[in-house]
């Protein structure tokens, strides 16, 4: 397990304080405080008590354990893809998504002062995202596990040229110079989170707003599998608005896909899409049905 430079760990141990305390309030996330996961989990929920986790797992592991309620996870990136292996640590953890919140990113360069920057910290999505920023300016990448940890970092260092790029309320809270903003290299950028806990969302909970149903699934070793395993959301008129395969187990013969549809069980055309799947393929599990943050067309 990583640690926390001295400038976060002294914000880290205030919030974690506060979240064990009040556990129904308690809302996990990875990285460190001003990250952009922090900034999702008080938009998600703005009477939450955030609680720094180092790693995914961390984060995972506080919901499971019943230290806090809830976690809130990055899934994907709208420039850069998949942000965290959650099709990897959800089916295994026994939370359910309950909840989804979307993002926009923002980045800002930030240092001990206005002098010039060769390089630039932050995590390697952030790196990515600004890609072609860092390139135009001579700036070279320099990976760190999360963006705001970054920042810390850089406040805890006397390295000359070393910048971080992190959300730009982190430079407020790390006590660092702001030398700009917009570093991201589209303005669409924005991060997918998901929601978890330990129970599902109870039928009903979620009144008034389009449920999304998310599931993964290993299809038979037969020609045409995931044809047929998807002919059911098809005519049944399902809405599937994301199918993304993955191997699993070191082997290329193995292979999953994680998946996104409008609606829910208890619906009968998504019943009836489910059962036939589920008929198709070598295993199904469901991580969760959620109102849907975002209408998808």
């Amino acid at each position: 397990m990583g640690s926390y430079s001295a400038s976060a760990q002294r914000l880290v141990d205030g919030m974690k304080a506060a979240a064990l305390a009040d556990p129904a309030r308690g809302l996990a996330f990875q990285g460190a405080p001003g990250a952009n996961s922090d900034l999702a989990a008080r938009e998600y929920d703005p009477q939450a008590l955030p609680l720094p986790c180092y790693a995914f797992e961390d984060a995972i592991d506080a919901v499971r354990d019943g230290r806090v309620a809830r976690a809130i996870i990055p899934i994907e990136n709208s420039l850069h893809g998949r942000v965290a292996d959650i099709h990897f640590l959800l089916p295994d953890s026994g939370l359910h998504i309950v909840g989804e919140h979307f993002l926009p990113i923002r980045y800002g360069l930030m240092s001990r002062d206005l002098g010039p920057v060769t390089r630039a910290m932050s995590h390697e999505q952030a790196l990515g995202q600004c890609r072609n920023w860092l390139r135009t300016h001579n700036i070279s990448p320099v990976a760190h596990s999360d963006t705001a940890g970054a920042a810390a970092w850089v406040a805890d260092s006397d390295e000359v040229g070393l910048a971080a790029l992190a959300p730009p309320h982190a430079a407020e809270l790390y006590g660092l110079t702001l030398h700009g903003t917009g570093m991201e290299d589209a303005d669409h950028n924005m991060t997918r989170f998901v929601v978890l806990a330990r129970e599902p969302l109870a039928p009903g909970a979620a009144t008034g707003a389009p449920l999304m149903t998310t599931f993964v699934f290993e299809v038979k070793n037969v020609p045409a599998a995931l044809y047929k395993a998807l002919g059911g959301f098809a005519t049944n008129g399902v809405n599937m608005t994301k199918l993304e395969s993955y191997q699993v187990g070191g082997s290329f013969a193995a292979t999953k896909f994680y998946a996104d549809i409008v609606g829910a069980p208890g619906e009968e055309t998504v019943d009836r899409a489910l059962e036939e799947l589920d008929f198709q393929t070598k295993s199904l599990t469901l991580l969760g049905t959620y109102p849907m943050a975002r209408v998808r067309g």
